[in-house]
């Protein structure tokens, strides 16, 4: 069988996995809200380059307003890869096109099955963990990718059920998602969703704020510093909360806490991991953050270094680094400040004037 599969956001991530699994074979229909994206797509093609090469993919393309023809062909795996606050509604415009057995795939950052859930029940969510894949819509029907595949390094794809138990459909699609990357199922798809939240809510916004591509980032030992202060406060707060974190960027998250608190060797094994990633990256590449704030658009904050602040407090914790560094995300959302290094030294310095 050839499952009918939807992706709902062919933006960076989703128009991306759809084009390579369109080429191998997969009936794929993308869906996306940026008019000039579907048409260029439509004209000619889906163009995806960078460190896989260069290709061109013909696929469906809808608009938005045409889900509607989806009840001739229905959806029985739709993946879900919108900005983290448009997922209710992306989620409610595909659930009328399901199958009987049909199922929503979360291809996102954050925790946002429960959000999933709440449209179309438990039963019919499950969660998918990207890691390691950054990719850019370049331009209308473009996607470039700026780092290499996963192969025997990390899976890129953590594929898991809600209740934490491997299943046929799981399996189902990881071998799917084999065609774009390395891809497994998983049996903690909490502990692997926090320890992503950690990934993304240390990296995306220093990158944001500090204005420099993620090679860059690596490259700036205060960019670095701030990057792991951000993970140790993550790291923390999800033990204390009881996620069963994995490793991080294929690195022990208990070596970000160590490295915050002044052990040589955790902070050795972090800096040699980071010259790795800075080596093996693309220059030009950038954050999600960083790409939404140079195109003048709302930005995930909220729901990455936000997300983590406000669970902090409502649990009797504290991560004063992420509530700061989301403040000045916001203000850089409402243009009243411009990166720069000097905002990743503000909040260094006043983190040692709190310690």
């Amino acid at each position: 069988m050839n499952p009918h599969v939807v992706i709902v956001g062919a933006g960076a991530v989703g128009g991306f996995v759809g084009g390579l699994l369109a080429e191998a074979g997969s009936n794929v229909t993308l869906v996306d809200a940026w008019p000039a994206h579907v048409e260029a797509i439509r004209a000619r093609g889906l163009k995806l380059d960078g460190m896989d090469g260069e290709r061109h993919v013909a696929l469906s393309a809808l608009h938005v307003c045409d889900v509607q023809t989806l009840i001739h062909r229905r959806v029985d795996v739709a993946f879900v890869s919108v900005k983290l606050y448009d997922t209710r509604w992306a989620t409610a415009l595909i659930a009328p096109y399901l199958s009987e057995s049909g199922f929503v795939v979360t291809m996102q950052n954050g925790l946002v099955e429960e959000n999933v859930a709440q449209v179309v029940g438990w039963p019919r969510v499950i969660g998918c963990v990207v890691s390691r894949f950054q990719v850019e819509l370049v331009e209308p029907g473009h996607i470039r990718r700026t780092n290499p595949p996963g192969g025997t390094l990390h899976d890129t794809f953590r594929v898991g059920e809600i209740h934490g138990r491997p299943t046929r459909r799981a399996e189902r699609v990881a071998a799917l998602l084999q065609n774009v990357d390395t891809a497994r199922v998983t049996t903690n798809l909490w502990g692997e969703r926090w320890s992503k939240l950690v990934a993304n809510s240390m990296t995306s916004p220093v990158a944001a704020i500090s204005g420099l591509t993620l090679k860059e980032m690596y490259e700036q030992s205060q960019a670095r510093r701030l990057v792991i202060r951000l993970a140790a406060e993550a790291v923390g707060l999800g033990h204390a909360l009881g996620f069963a974190l994995e490793p991080i960027f294929g690195t022990s998250p208990d070596d970000y806490v160590a490295a915050e608190r002044g052990e040589r060797s955790s902070l050795l094994r972090l800096e040699a991991a980071m010259a790795t990633w800075q080596a093996t990256s693309l220059e030009g590449g950038r954050t999600g953050i960083a790409q939404d704030l140079r195109k003048g658009r709302r930005t995930e904050v909220d729901y990455l270094g936000g997300y983590v602040a406000a669970r902090a407090a409502a649990t009797g914790h504290r991560a004063p680094t992420h509530e700061a560094i989301t403040q000045i995300v916001h203000r850089m959302e409402r243009n009243e400040l411009k990166p720069g290094m000097d905002n990743v030294e503000a909040l260094l310095s006043a983190g040692r004037t709190a310690g």
